[in-house]
C-alpha cells in the first residue's frame, strides 16, 4: 500500500501538508521474526505497513499472549511511548518480511507546532488507534471465542492464511485444540 494512501485514510491532508510529513518518512524493510518495537522501552518511531503482516504481544508468566495483528495500511506504534514518552508494553513481531514506512516520532511532533493541517491529522490518528482498542477490548470481554473467531474471518480472512494459527488461537484467547473445535463448527 502506497504512503499517500494511507495518510489519506488516516485523515486528507491538503497536498502541501502530505508533501512536508512524506518528506519525513524513508522506507525500511526487515526480515520476518525480527522484532521492531520492544517493550519495555521508550519508541522513537511510527510505522505504517506498505507489505507484510505483524503481531502484537505480551509475555506472561509461561507463554506469549497475541493481542494484535497488523496489516498492509496499519499503523505499528506503540502508544504509550506516542502519547506519554514512556516505555511500551508490548512487542511486535514481523511475520513476514516486511515493507514499512517509518516516521520519527519527535519530526511528528515537530510538524504538529508547525502545521494545523498535521496537527489535525495527528489527532485523528490518535483517535482511530484508541476505537480499534476500545473495540479489542470490548470484543475480549464481551464475546465468545466463537463470536470472535467468525469476526475475524468476516473482517480479516486473510490472516487466517498468513497467520500460524498458534498465534490466532492465542489472539482469541484459546488453545489449539479448541481453536480446532471451532474452526471444524464454522465450516
Amino acid at each position: 500500500m502506497i504512503i499517500d494512501q494511507i495518510l489519506n485514510t488516516i485523515y486528507p491532508l491538503p497536498d502541501a501538508s502530505k508533501s512536508t510529513i512524506k518528506a519525513c518518512i524513508s522506507e525500511v524493510s526487515y526480515p520476518k521474526g525480527h522484532v521492531l518495537l520492544r517493550a519495555d522501552k521508550i519508541e522513537t518511531s511510527i510505522y505504517f505497513i506498505k507489505k507484510g503482516i505483524v503481531r502484537a504481544y505480551t509475555n506472561s508468566a509461561d507463554n506469549e499472549i497475541t493481542f494484535w495483528f497488523g496489516k498492509e495500511g496499519d499503523a505499528v506504534i506503540s502508544m504509550k511511548s506516542y502519547v506519554a514518552n514512556q516505555k511500551g508494553y508490548e512487542d511486535i513481531e514481523l511475520l513476514e518480511d516486511c515493507e514499512l514506512y517509518e516516521l520519527k516520532t519527535h519530526n511528528l511532533q515537530e510538524l504538529f507546532d508547525k502545521d494545523i493541517c498535521i496537527a489535525n491529522w495527528g489527532r485523528r490518528f490518535a483517535e482511530q488507534e484508541l476505537i480499534k482498542v476500545e473495540e479489542r477490548l470490548i470484543s475480549r470481554q464481551f464475546s465468545t471465542a466463537k463470536a470472535r473467531y467468525t469476526e475475524l474471518l468476516m473482517n480479516n480472512s486473510e490472516l487466517i492464511q498468513r497467520v500460524q494459527l498458534g498465534h490466532i488461537a492465542s489472539y482469541l484467547g484459546i488453545t489449539q485444540v479448541s481453536l480446532s473445535r471451532i474452526r471444524a463448527e464454522v465450516k
